[in-house]
C-alpha cells in the first residue's frame, strides 16, 4: 500500500485557500500512485481556529468545504482533518473515498494543557475506523490519541490494524522532534504496527508547527522523516507482512486481547488499490535532524514569514540601536523576508555612543537592509519641556529615561501607519521576564521575534548566524559590547539586573519549571539573585499582558502557555 503524507501550511479561516492546497496535494499524490493521502488535523479550517468554532456559520462553511474536497477523491482515498458537528462538535478525521465521505473518526483524547483548550470546543469521540486496502488495514487517529500509551492505538492494533495513522497539528518547541520520535517508536514497538504520523507545518500567531512527519516500521525504526519547517509530500510503501510476522512471534498481545475480552467493533471502509501498472517502489525521504540553534533560527524565521504573509504585510520596520537584540532581530528578519523588505531605523539620543551609532549603520549595510536615521533629541527635549512644570521639584530618573524609549516607539509606529510596515519589537525573554522593558516604548510593535529567547541564547544565535553566513552579519563589536539601554550616561544592563548567565538559569527554573523560592535557594542558585529575579518577575506580569505576540520556542512561553493573574500576592 502506498501512503502519501501531505505536510501542508494552512491558514486559519481561509477555507477556500485550504481547500485548494489540499486538492493540489491530492492531485500530486494521485499522480504518484498513492492509495491513501493524509492531511493534517483540522486542515479544512486551519489550526487552531479557536472561537471560530463557536460560530454555526463557520462550521457550516467548513462542512461544505469538506464536501468539495471529498468530491475530488476519485481513484484515491484521503484522511482529512475537520470539525464535525453531529449533535455536538468533534475534532475529526474524515475518511473520503471515491467522491464521498465514507466514515468519520472522532478524536478521543482532547488536550487541555499548555497552549491547548480543546475541552472548550469539542466533545471526545468514541469508536474506531479501519480502512482496508488489499491486505493492509489502516486505523486513523488524531494528534493526542497517539500520545496516549493505551487506546485507541492498542485497540486498533488488536482489531488487526497493520498501520496506525495519525493526523496532527503538534506545536513546536526546541527538542520536541526528538521527544515525539521517541514516543512514536515506543508506540510502534508496543503495538507491533507501522506508525504513520503526519504533522502540520507553518505558523499561526505564536504557534509554530514544524512538520517533521514520520513513518516508523513495527520495530520503531524510522522509514521516512519529513523536512523541518517546510511543506512536503512524503511517499512511503507499507508492507503489512512485517507487522504480521512480528505479531505471530509475540504471544503477549494475545494475552492482552483475552484480558480486554470485548474490543470496540470498528467501522471498516474498503479502499480499492490505486490502478497503477508497474508502479516503481517509492524512495522515502529521511530528512536530517536539526540541532537546537538551527531549530530556533528556522522556527523564528518561519514564524515571522507566515505572520507577515498571512496578515498581509510585505515589509517590516524595527528600531536598530547598535545593540545585540536589534541586530539579531534585523538579521533574522532579513533571512526570513529578504533584506529589501526590512527597514532599520536608528534613533540616536544624546546618550547614544558613537560606537552604537556606527554599528547600527554597519549592521544594516552588512545585511543589505534599508536604513534610516532619525535623531530623537529635539523630540525628547520638547517632551521634557512640556513636562517641566509637572515634574518640578523631583529628581531626574526612570520617567525621564523612558521618554526616550517611548519617542522611539512613537516614531516606528508612525512609519508603520504611513507605509503599512509591520513593527518588530526587539526585546528578549530575559528582559520581558523581569520587566526590563518600556511599555509603549521598546515593547511597541506587532510581532516579537525574540520573545521566547533568553539573552544568553541571543548571543548563541547571533554567532550561529555568522557561522552559517561565513562572515560577520552581526559585527564582533556588537557581540563584544556590554548590553546597555543607553538611556543615561554609562548605563549597563547589569547595573539593574543580575548577570544574564546567572539570571537566565533562575528564569528557566522559575518560569518554565515552576520551581519555588525554597527549591531555587537550596539548589545551588545564589540567594540574592533568586530574590531579585523573582521579585522582578512577579511585578512585571502587567507588562507581559501588553506585549506583542511572538514566536513560541520553549516548552512554556509567556502568553498562551504561562497564565498568571496580574493582581497576585502569592510569593511562593
Amino acid at each position: 500500500m502506498r501512503l502519501a503524507l501531505a505536510q501542508i501550511d494552512t491558514v486559519v479561516g481561509d477555507l477556500d485557500g485550504n481547500r485548494d492546497r489540499i486538492l493540489a496535494r491530492l492531485d500530486e499524490a494521485r499522480s504518484a500512485g498513492a492509495d491513501l493521502v493524509l492531511f493534517p488535523e483540522l486542515a479544512v479550517t486551519g489550526y487552531p481556529p479557536e472561537d471560530l468554532l463557536l460560530r454555526p456559520d463557520f462550521l457550516s462553511a467548513a462542512a461544505r468545504t469538506l464536501d468539495q474536497i471529498a468530491a475530488e477523491t476519485a481513484g484515491i482515498a484521503a484522511l482529512v482533518g475537520t470539525p464535525h458537528l453531529d449533535r455536538d462538535l468533534f475534532n475529526a478525521c474524515a475518511v473520503c473515498v471515491d467522491g464521498k465521505i465514507e466514515a468519520v473518526y472522532r478524536k478521543q483524547f482532547l488536550p487541555n494543557y499548555g497552549v491547548f483548550d480543546e475541552d472548550r470546543y469539542f466533545q471526545p469521540g468514541r469508536g474506531l475506523v479501519l480502512l482496508r486496502c488489499g491486505e493492509t488495514l489502516v486505523g486513523p487517529t488524531v494528534c493526542e490519541d497517539i500520545w496516549q500509551p493505551g487506546p485507541p492505538a492498542t485497540d486498533l492494533a488488536l482489531a488487526g490494524a497493520h498501520v496506525v495513522a495519525n493526523i496532527s497539528a503538534s506545536p513546536f518547541h526546541v527538542g520536541k522532534g526528538a521527544e515525539r520520535e521517541e514516543m512514536l517508536a515506543t508506540r510502534a514497538r508496543d503495538n507491533a504496527c507501522w506508525i504513520v504520523y503526519l504533522n502540520a507545518v507553518g505558523a499561526q500567531d505564536e504557534l509554530i508547527f514544524d512538520g517533521c512527519s514520520l513513518v516508523l516500521d513495527e520495530n520503531g525504526d524510522v522509514v521516512a522523516r519529513g523536512p523541518a519547517f517546510e511543506e512536503a509530500l512524503l511517499l512511503v510503501d507499507v508492507d503489512p507482512t512485517t507487522a504480521v510476522a512480528r505479531r505471530l512471534r509475540d504471544a503477549r498481545r494475545r494475552s492482552l486481547a483475552r484480558a480486554l475480552r470485548e474490543l470496540p467493533e470498528p467501522r471498516v471502509v474498503e479502499i480499492q488499490p490505486a490502478a497503477v501498472q508497474g508502479r516503481a517502489a517509492a524512495a522515502p525521504v529521511v530528512a536530517d535532524v536539526l540541532d537546537a540553534l538551527e531549530e530556533m533560527r528556522r522556527a523564528i524565521e518561519l514564524g515571522l514569514r507566515d505572520y507577515a504573509r498571512k496578515n498581509g504585510f510585505t515589509d517590516v520596520v524595527l528600531g536598530l540601536s547598535g545593540g545585540i537584540d536589534s541586530a539579531l532581530t534585523a538579521a533574522l528578519a532579513s533571512e526570513a523576508l529578504g533584506p529589501e523588505h526590512v527597514v532599520c531605523v536608528s534613533m540616536p539620543s544624546r546618550f547614544s555612543s558613537e560606537g552604537t551609532r556606527a554599528d547600527a549603520r554597519l549592521v544594516a549595510e552588512s545585511l543589505g537592509a534599508r536604513y534610516l536615521e532619525i535623531p530623537i533629541e529635539p523630540i525628547v527635549a520638547a517632551v521634557d519641556s512640556a513636562l517641566a512644570e509637572a515634574f518640578a521639584g523631583t529628581e531626574r530618573g526612570v520617567a525621564e529615561e523612558n521618554v526616550q524609549a517611548r519617542v522611539r516607539g512613537l516614531l516606528v509606529m508612525a512609519l508603520s501607519n504611513k507605509y503599512g510596515w509591520l513593527v518588530l519589537a526587539t526585546g528578549n525573554k530575559s528582559e520581558l521576564s523581569v520587566g526590563y522593558a518600556t511599555l509603549y516604548g521598546d515593547m511597541a510593535g506587532g510581532f516579537a521575534l525574540l520573545k521566547d529567547v533568553y539573552k544568553t541564547d541571543v548571543y548563541r544565535l547571533a554567532r550561529h548566524l555568522n557561522e552559517r553566513a561565513g562572515r560577520e552579519l552581526i559585527p564582533a563589536s556588537v557581540l563584544d559590547r556590554a548590553p546597555s539601554a543607553e538611556l543615561r550616561p554609562d548605563q549597563r544592563d547589569e547595573d539593574s539586573l543580575p548577570a544574564y548567565a546567572e539570571l537566565d538559569r533562575v528564569l528557566e527554573a522559575y518560569v518554565e519549571l515552576d520551581s519555588s523560592r525554597e527549591e531555587l535557594t537550596t539548589d545551588g542558585f545564589e540567594p540574592d539573585v533568586v530574590e531579585r529575579a523573582l521579585t522582578l518577575i512577579d511585578r512585571a506580569e502587567f507588562k507581559r499582558r501588553q506585549a506583542p505576540p511572538g514566536v513560541k520556542l520553549r516548552p512554556k512561553a509567556f502568553g498562551r502557555d504561562r497564565r498568571l493573574p496580574i493582581t497576585n500576592r502569592w510569593r511562593g
